[in-house]
């Protein structure tokens, strides 16, 4: 069997305990190399699973035996690596968000499609338990039509989330990170519910805000530590997305839809990852995995879809095309929080 030859531009936390581990799992991925800005770090990936460290990110991507390339640097590299990549012919795996303005998210997409090369993007909340299950429960109109929804994504902040932690990771640095929990977290959340109701967010009203996270230096970091959005979806439901990186005590990652015939519950309650209480009182539990979290890491699912995208030609759950329309969102969200106005997304209507 030929082996998927995988290289991996970034060795950092993600990389590190997620996508490197994972590729290592499977027997039809070998691991060719790697590339880190602090070499270090590329030398130890090396030691524990075996191939070579590269100069630079373009010695990789010359590289002809090289099959696909998982790009899990800054934000701020994340479209010129991934367009560089699949011009070169290498199949992406590209770390969230995909880029810093939606025009390079779309070229993003664009370039996939004209070289014919998978571009997935690392949106792993569409592939945990209880979302698959609660996807394939609202498609059966198990709580109606949906009507409101309130989805959250908080913790005490990356700080810890780098293999460089501490007060100044590049999480906290404009020019490293575009924006900061909007776009470690806010994506996520606003690409589930497009996930979730199969409905685009087609109107945004935002404010986005640095409340409490400080440097070492003790100024406030230079990008977002808390977002609020209210969203319309393109099917009418009304309902607010809220990201913070100041949730300082148990993470929340719950998601609530109200429906014309009940609620559904979504990592809520500890004890059921996944719950409906009908209009008439009967309440329905799911006893699926529990989510990720910074502390419990589990097999994602990212790399296992990405290769089966390489294997089969198939379009993916997490396609860039897919993902394209909460990319909007967001930077909607961006525009909205900066003017002070609500922001209406044509594009998002007409798909």
């Amino acid at each position: 069997m030929n082996k998927i030859r995988l290289g991996f531009i970034g060795s950092g936390k993600i990389a590190q305990v997620r996508h490197i581990p994972e590729a290592a799992q499977r027997e039809d991925v070998e691991i060719a190399g790697y590339f880190n800005r602090t070499r270090s770090k590329a030398e130890e990936m090396a030691r524990i699973y075996g191939g070579k460290v590269y100069e630079n990110y373009m010695e990789m991507l010359e590289d002809e035996s090289i099959d696909a390339v998982v790009v899990s640097v800054a934000n701020i590299l994340h479209a010129e690596i991934t367009i560089l990549a699949l011009k070169k012919g290498k199949h992406v795996l590209c770390e969230k968000p995909m880029a810093m303005t939606l025009e390079d998210s779309e070229l993003m997409v664009l370039t996939a499609n004209q070289t014919g090369k998978v571009l997935n993007i690392a949106h792993n909340q569409r592939l945990s338990a209880a979302h698959m299950s609660a996807k394939k429960l609202l498609s059966e109109g198990a709580i109606g039509n949906i009507l409101t929804f309130r989805t959250t994504f908080g913790h005490g902040g990356p700080e810890e989330w780098s293999s460089s932690p501490g007060k100044d990771v590049w999480f906290f640095f404009e020019d490293a990170a575009g924006m900061g929990a909007m776009a470690d977290l806010g994506i996520h959340k606003t690409d589930l519910i497009e996930y979730l109701t199969g409905q685009k967010v087609v109107e945004v009203s935002a404010m986005l805000g640095t409340l409490d996270k400080k440097g070492s230096g003790g100024s406030l970091i230079s990008v977002d530590d808390n977002a609020v959005c209210i969203y319309r979806l393109s099917g009418g439901a009304l309902g607010t997305m809220t990201v913070s990186w100041t949730y300082y005590g148990p993470e929340d990652n719950s998601t609530i839809l109200y429906g014309t015939e009940g609620i559904m519950y979504i990592y809520d309650d500890p004890s059921h990852p996944l719950k409906i209480v009908k209009k008439n009182g009967e309440v329905l539990t799911y006893d699926v995995k529990g989510i990720q979290t910074n502390e419990n890491q589990t097999t994602s699912g990212v790399m296992d879809t990405f290769i089966e995208g390489i294997l089969t030609g198939e379009e993916t759950i997490l396609s860039g095309n897919q993902i394209l329309s909460a990319m909007r969102a967001v930077f909607a969200c961006e525009e909205s929080g900066e003017e002070g106005k609500t922001v209406t997304i044509e594009k998002n209507r007409g798909e």
